[in-house]
């Protein structure tokens, strides 16, 4: 990770205001997600990397409202989101914004859409949340906290600490997975599309699971729903949030190889350890 300083520590973080800010700032991205929902034209829908990675005015309008809370409360913090804003990774805490993580399914009216929002100081990850709008929840962490689950079915300020799952077999667990927007053009190149991973996977489990979005994906971990998780090729912000909430309900995070490099290493395998280790021997990067 690139993004901590070489020396020294951050100074100290109020992690609780962190969070709080993080909440306020999802929870309004996500009333704008709602406002939206079903009410953007086709003309309003453009493409980035390829034919399949959409972005809306719901993406932009999430992220400028996001990036204006968090430069409202923390001026001296860096913030790197998805579409438009990427600050200079000098050693300030650094917030990672991914503003509609699962926009095609959101373009599609499918209710598995979020905001997502993480801090990170000092080498690692120190607040997340994990906010998903159409299902009136929200996750939520802060390092050495423990990771919560808010929503209306608990009333109004009440929370569910999470906990991975205790599957201990594969044959036993559903396992949740992704595939790239450039899958055409990976396997065009040779480059593994993830196609070959859910393959080898698929006869070894109870059910394979492609909900479109990794911070539900992770958010699912840490709560038990899905038992594990593994995807290639994503950003620093589809995992920054998740991978704390899955880290603070007892899980373990890391990158295809086992190694640590799964914010900016393009692969991540997360759940309990004795499924992560399960799972690594037949992926492959």
């Amino acid at each position: 990770m690139t993004d901590a300083p070489s020396h020294g520590s951050v100074p100290r973080l109020d992690l609780e205001r962190a969070r709080n800010v993080a909440l306020a700032a999802a929870r309004a991205a996500g009333a704008i997600h709602l406002r939206y929902l079903g009410e953007i034209a086709r003309e309003g829908i453009t493409r980035k990397s390829s034919a399949r990675d959409l972005v809306t005015r719901a993406d932009v309008e999430a992220e400028r409202a996001i990036v204006a809370a968090i430069r409202a409360a923390f001026p001296d913090h860096a913030i790197e989101a998805e579409e438009e804003v990427r600050d200079a990774a000098d050693g300030r805490p650094r917030w990672f914004v991914d503003p509609l993580d699962g926009t095609t399914n959101f373009v599609h009216e499918l209710p598995a859409f979020c905001a997502s929002i993480a801090l990170y100081a000092d080498g690692a990850p120190q607040v997340a949340v994990v906010h998903a709008p159409r299902f009136s929840e929200t996750f939520h962490a802060t390092r050495g906290g423990g990771a919560w689950l808010e929503t209306a079915h608990f009333g109004a300020g009440a929370a569910r600490r999470l906990s991975v799952s205790a599957a201990s077999a594969l044959s036993e667990s559903v396992v949740a997975t992704g595939f790239p927007y450039k899958r055409n053009e990976m396997r065009a190149q040779g480059i593994e599309d993830n196609l070959g991973n859910f393959s080898r996977v698929f006869y070894e489990v109870r059910g394979l699971r492609r909900m479109g979005s990794a911070a539900i994906d992770l958010a699912y971990v840490a709560a038990g729903r899905f038992d594990a998780f593994w995807e290639l090729h994503l950003s620093p912000h589809d995992v920054a949030a998740g991978a704390l909430l899955v880290q603070e309900a007892g899980g373990e995070v890391t990158d295809v190889g086992g190694g640590a490099e799964w914010l900016r290493g393009g692969s991540i395998v997360a759940g309990p350890r004795v499924l992560c280790q399960a799972l690594r021997p037949r992926l492959r990067r």
